[in-house]
């Protein structure tokens, strides 16, 4: 028999055996593990949609964002430009100046590449 593998998506270790695939129940991923790539590098930042962004890219906000600790609101279709990528555990990964409102952080899943 063979040794349970965990998803490479969440990563859980329920993940069964069906036919010439692996399957996870809690997320409904399926992979064969003998063709799969290796994971992708946790490091590549994605915007909402799925496209790796850049250090210098130009994004647009997605939807309106409140901005913690003010009344200020950003508004969805705002551009911004020049982002820099940074690591954080909190989340937000992309480092900003955004007109009006000033420098701030951002979270990737909330913008779109221009």
């Amino acid at each position: 028999m063979e040794a349970p593998l965990t998803c490479p998506e969440c990563h859980s270790e329920h993940a069964y055996h069906d036919g010439n695939l692996w399957v996870c129940p809690e997320c409904g991923h399926e992979w064969n593990p003998e063709t799969s790539e290796a994971p992708a590098d946790d490091a590549t930042i994605r915007d909402a949609n799925g496209t790796v962004l850049a250090d210098g890219d130009s994004v647009s906000v997605i939807k309106d964002l409140k901005v913690k600790g003010s009344s200020l609101v950003v508004k969805g279709g705002t551009k911004v430009k020049n982002i820099r990528l940074v690591e954080s555990s909190d989340g937000h990964n992309i480092s900003c100046k955004i007109d009006g409102v000033g420098a701030m952080a951002l979270k990737s899943e909330f913008v779109k590449k221009a």
